[in-house]
């Protein structure tokens, strides 16, 4: 090898490692703010669980004891519902977008698309409170909705890049055997796009789950159990925004175990959805 060539093959070397080193660095500096968040609510939450804790109900003012137990209940019935709303539209909307672009709808879909997942939380909360609370009160359904209008922008804009993934190689060859449009966008296209789908619908609850302005201006606080979609719902990042500010020592440790007890269930939602969404090979 001569003289040039090993020079540049060095210089090649040098700066391969340099670009793996900073690689690796940016990780390191991206996974400290996640372990440090992850630690810091685990060790403050932690010390307070225990099953009474979880099955009871939140305290009133004052009173020492009680649980998060409605909370729970009423975070999960109202993701439930939100996902109802908002999966269905956003997956939907996705396909749209990626597979019948050639329609002059789709360009304006696109836009409002983008414009509705640059609103401010708080404003989709008022646009619920004016459509809902003010015809059947504070309530479940009303925060729900609003919920589901958050998710649907996010869910559209992964499931259409998760679809353009898919080859269109795939699509011509499915159409070319003859297999109907629909057919091939329903078991093939949507069948490879599963991954990107679910991501993009994880990415939607673990937003939703985490807010707290929508959920005050549309449900409200409540304190017990659950009793009817027309009315309130326990929420456990409504608990974190009221009882971290209290000046009752048991409210602010509920706050972090509300704050722990969220950061599981999305954990756990995580790791179900990658577990039915996990490619299987004969």
């Amino acid at each position: 090898m001569r003289g040039s060539e090993m020079y540049h093959y060095r210089m090649r070397r040098l700066v391969d490692g340099l670009m793996r080193v900073l690689v690796w660095l940016a990780l390191v500096v991206a996974l400290i703010p996640l372990f440090s968040i992850l630690g810091e609510v685990f060790s403050k939450g932690a010390p307070h669980l225990n099953m009474d804790v979880l099955i009871s109900p939140m305290p009133t003012v004052g009173e020492q004891g009680g649980g998060i137990g409605n909370a729970i209940q009423g975070t999960l019935i109202t993701i439930f519902l939100a996902s109802i709303i908002g999966v269905p539209l956003g997956v939907l909307s996705g396909i749209f977008l990626s597979e019948y672009g050639e329609f002059k709808l789709s360009s304006a879909v696109r836009f409002f698309n983008d414009v509705l997942s640059g609103f401010p939380s708080i404003v989709i909360g008022i646009f619920s409170y004016t459509i809902i609370v003010t015809s059947i009160g504070f309530s479940v359904m009303a925060a729900a909705f609003a919920l589901a209008i958050i998710m649907i922008p996010i869910i559209t804009r992964t499931t259409e890049e998760a679809l353009k993934i898919v080859p269109l190689t795939v699509r011509e060859a499915a159409l070319a055997l003859g297999i109907s449009r629909w057919k091939t966008l329903i078991y093939i296209v949507i069948r490879g796009a599963k991954r990107g789908i679910a991501t993009g619908i994880l990415l939607a609850i673990a937003r939703v789950a985490g807010e707290s302005a929508p959920i005050l201006i549309t449900m409200g606080y409540w304190r017990w159990w659950f009793s009817g979609l027309n009315k309130p719902v326990a929420n456990l990042a409504l608990n974190i925004y009221l009882f971290a500010v209290s000046p009752f020592d048991n409210w602010r440790n509920l706050a972090w175990l509300s704050a722990l007890t969220l950061t599981a269930m999305i954990l756990m939602i995580n790791v179900v959805m990658r577990i039915f969404t996990k490619e299987k090979y004969i």
